[in-house]
């Protein structure tokens, strides 16, 4: 195992990488009573076509998500939930657009549900029968997030930002794509995406260590690499799809969802460096401590507003979604705020002394934890020992020079009226 002492946070990580190309991180706590298990693959909604062996495969949108609700169901019967909800444990398994990951936690039995949480992601089970089954459950699913506003709106906005990317499609697919989704189809994408080489084990909270590795290596160690599929994609244009849309829904207060495309190809930075000063510029300018917030409240212009980032390949995309008695104002608060953009070293220091201070605190909270360590895993593949120090090396200049390299107006704004 290789030992990394997170710098500033006074607490060591620990990793290995198996011949088989399996990636195990761990983040052991003495003073805490719980634990985490996230086993993981790589394998999301963003796979529209793959190639291995110069042949070409186009699976049913959404099959992602409907491989995750299949690996609950297993031959001998056993519920996975029921298994583990024996030890008072939580599980739990979602897919994103990048991965899927099947979790476990509680404060007991640590060695027999780590075990159990790698057979049954190690050992599917499809039926003709069960695949059938299936497909009305997640046709329901479906159905019930299209009648969501939120989800909705965000949907438009992914349509209205993306021409090609998989992010305009529902991770969960259409009725149409997963009513042709077939038995054969699972173990295809199971068979080239569900190996060691694309896969990783996240725990963290009270455990040791040595015995969690021995008991991966014991139960995955005999699973061999893999070659892993082509994913085939068409390279997304950098300019938005389309710069506007009107929504009318069943709604008592209109809502807005504000999107900006960002090519990344030009700005000489790393995935990382561009992630942080990227967070800060919209920090700066969006945050719950923003002058644009308090300025906005005051005119009565918000009720809320959640903003995050989003990566492609050579794209980075930032999405405000809020909602406002008046959306027309606010929209143009928005706009007249990128337009004046300008960040003093003051407020740039500032937030930098909060960033380090959410990192120190951040840390005694295992559910934080998780969170911070599976998104740089997924992002990075690695943990990021010193994220502190990064922080604190920032420079206003750099931020400054970023902000000057993007075009803020490659933009797409949608409104959701009241009928």
């Amino acid at each position: 195992m290789k030992k990394i002492d997170l710098e500033g946070l006074d607490i060591s990580a620990y990793t290995e990488t198996l011949s088989n190309g399996l990636e195990i991180y761990m983040l052991p706590y003495e003073n805490k009573n719980n634990y985490f298990i996230s086993y993981a693959t790589r394998f999301g909604s963003d796979v529209l076509e793959f190639e291995k062996n110069e042949e070409i495969t186009k699976p049913p949108l959404g099959i992602a998500h409907f491989l995750e609700h299949k690996m609950f169901e297993q031959e001998d019967g056993v519920d996975p939930f029921t298994y583990f909800s024996k030890s008072g444990t939580d599980s739990n398994a979602s897919t994103s657009f990048d991965n899927t990951q099947y979790i476990c936690y509680g404060t007991k039995e640590f060695t027999k549900n780590l075990k159990y949480l790698i057979r049954f992601v190690s050992n599917p089970y499809y039926t003709e029968e069960n695949v059938e089954k299936e497909k009305g459950i997640i046709a329901e699913e479906i159905k019930m997030y299209q009648d969501i506003p939120d989800f909705k709106l965000e949907m438009e906005l992914r349509k209205s930002l993306y021409k090609y990317s998989a992010r305009r499609i529902d991770i969960a697919g259409t009725i149409k794509e997963i009513n042709k989704i077939k038995k054969e189809d699972l173990h295809t994408c199971y068979r080239n995406f569900y190996v060691p080489n694309n896969m990783f084990l996240l725990i963290v909270g009270k455990f040791n260590p040595e015995e969690a590795i021995e008991i991966i290596k014991e139960e995955l160690e005999y699973r061999h690499k893999e070659k892993l599929p082509t994913i085939v994609e068409k390279e997304e244009p950098e300019a938005v799809y389309k710069t506007s849309k009107t929504l009318k829904e069943n709604i008592e207060v209109p809502k807005i969802a504000f999107g900006i495309k960002i090519p990344t190809k030009k700005i000489k930075m790393d995935s990382l460096e561009l992630d942080l000063y990227l967070n800060m510029i919209t920090t700066i300018l969006f945050g719950s401590s923003s002058e644009f917030r308090e300025r906005v409240r005051k005119k009565k212009l918000l009720n809320s507003l959640y903003m995050e980032w989003e990566s492609i390949t050579n794209i980075k995309t930032f999405y405000i979604m809020a909602s406002s008695i008046k959306p027309k104002e606010l929209i143009e608060e928005i706009k007249q705020e990128l337009e004046e953009l300008s960040i003093s070293k003051t407020t740039f220091e500032r937030i930098k002394k909060v960033w380090i201070a959410n990192e120190v605190k951040m840390i005694d909270n295992i559910d934080s934890t998780v969170n911070n360590l599976y998104d740089d895993i997924l992002k990075y593949k690695k943990i990021i020992p010193n994220k502190i120090e990064l922080i604190r090396n920032m420079k206003i200049e750099k931020c400054n020079k970023l902000i000057e390299q993007i075009n803020w107006e490659n933009q797409s704004i949608i409104r959701m009226e009241k009928k």
